[in-house]
């Protein structure tokens, strides 16, 4: 099982950017799979998680409205697009996945296999 999250870099506040995390030895359909970030000098934190229970969507207050978590099926990979991006969006984005859908969407220990991060840094 592995994990690839990609799409990071630099965007200007008020921009757009997709990461996208690719998987392999499992089907993303019947995993949920998470999207945590963690900042410099911070905590890691959720940021959005889609279900493999009719592809419910979770995402973090901070991001709602902005960001949307989707599955492509035949790409195997879930997206994170990131539009209308804010400063404090910098961070390195990781991607996870869960054999059974979390019954706390956040918490990390309900997610069995981890992705390496991409990095995204929101400046002017």
């Amino acid at each position: 099982v592995q994990l690839q999250a990609s799409g990071g870099g630099l965007m200007q506040p008020g921009g757009s950017l997709r990461l996208a995390c690719a998987a392999s030895g499992f089907t993303v359909n019947d995993y949920a799979i998470g999207w945590f970030r963690q900042a410099p000098g911070k905590l890691r934190e959720g940021v959005a998680s889609i279900y493999s229970d009719y592809g419910r969507a979770y995402y973090a207050d901070v991001v709602n409205g902005r960001f949307t978590i989707y599955r492509d099926n035949a790409k195997n990979t879930v997206y994170l697009q990131m539009d209308y991006l804010k400063r404090e969006d910098t961070a390195v984005y990781t991607c996870a996945a869960a054999r059974r859908d979390p019954r706390l969407v956040w918490r990390t220990d309900e997610y069995d296999y981890w992705g390496h991060g991409t990095l995204v840094t929101v400046s002017s």
